[in-house]
């Protein structure tokens, strides 16, 4: 028996960052937003723990038990008292080290994979607080549509959206490492020498959202991150001129990058986007989608 498991990237719509814990993690005030490119999980029986990966950015994929889709079946494994003993293949399709929770939702779909060909009986509850071991960002790849994650990120309050947003991405050679954005973001605050400010959810945005009202969600969108991002890979500033140029509501690094997020008005509008982008050399290639999608999902 094998089961396969769709699960998609995200957005993030706002991202703001408080001061650094003492266990190393920021608080957040994280609107996520899951959007329509997918990952594929693949899980069947075997004499060992494997893990397999195909699709673009896949040499990059670490294949031993640090990767987060092995993580997610050792915990549920360790959970149900049963050895992880599955063959993990993850098709590729979320950019690798972009920004947009490509790793996090390999960790989310391994983890309702096996929960289903083990036949396990966890409840979304015990899926949730599983997720949040694993990282930040993987309860909300189970969730997927639109969520504002607190804490780290992990506590997660869904959303209602009223519409469908048309979003364009441009993906850029190479990647950044969470870790070092959340880095510089902290050198940054210390040099300003002001004090970070306890992160809040923008009202506006979350009504921008639940009335699918694009021009304001587009006027709303933020990422603190964004100014590390760009202080550790400068270029990305001329990606976003680019796409704002060229007819985009609104453009921001997707999480912590180097994926820039486009927010179009229409489908047409984010076709001339993505055009613009690719003709003007300053990204590896683009992609074009919808939000939001539905988060991880058993395939037949």
């Amino acid at each position: 028996m094998t089961v396969t498991v769709r699960v998609p990237a995200k957005v993030n719509a706002q991202l703001a960052v408080g001061p650094a814990r003492p266990d190393g993690f920021h608080d957040l005030a994280n609107v996520f937003l899951a959007v329509g490119l997918y990952d594929e999980i693949t899980v069947e029986p075997a004499a060992e723990l494997r893990i397999t990966c195909s699709g673009p950015g896949a040499d990059q994929v670490p294949l031993d038990r640090s990767n987060l889709a092995a993580r997610a079946a050792i915990a549920l494994a360790e959970w149900t008292g049963r050895s992880p003993d599955v063959h993990i293949h993850i098709a590729k399709d979320i950019p690798v080290a972009g920004g947009m929770a490509g790793g996090s939702a390999d960790g989310a779909g391994a983890l309702l994979a096996c929960d289903t060909l083990w036949g396990t009986g966890a409840g979304r509850a015990e899926l949730l607080e599983l997720a949040a071991g694993l990282g930040s960002d993987v309860p909300f790849s189970l969730v997927g549509g639109a969520a504002l994650g607190t804490g780290r990120g992990e506590r997660l309050r869904e959303l209602p959206v009223g519409g469908i947003f048309h979003w364009v991405f441009a993906l850029a050679e190479g990647g950044l490492s969470t870790p070092a954005v959340y880095r510089e973001f902290d050198r940054l605050a210390a040099e300003r020498g002001a004090p970070v400010p306890a992160p809040v959810a923008s009202e506006v945005l979350l009504d921008a959202l639940r009335d699918g009202d694009a021009v304001a969600l587009g006027a709303a969108l933020g990422n603190d991150l964004q100014p590390a991002a760009l202080s550790l890979y400068p270029s990305l500033a001329e990606v976003l001129a680019v796409g704002t140029k060229a007819g985009a509501l609104a453009a921001l690094v997707s999480g912590s990058g180097p994926t820039t997020a486009f927010l179009a008005s229409d489908a047409a509008v984010a076709r001339t986007v993505s055009d613009a982008l690719r003709e003007s050399g300053t990204c590896r290639t683009t992609r074009v989608t919808e939000a939001p999608a539905r988060g991880a999902t058993v395939l037949p």
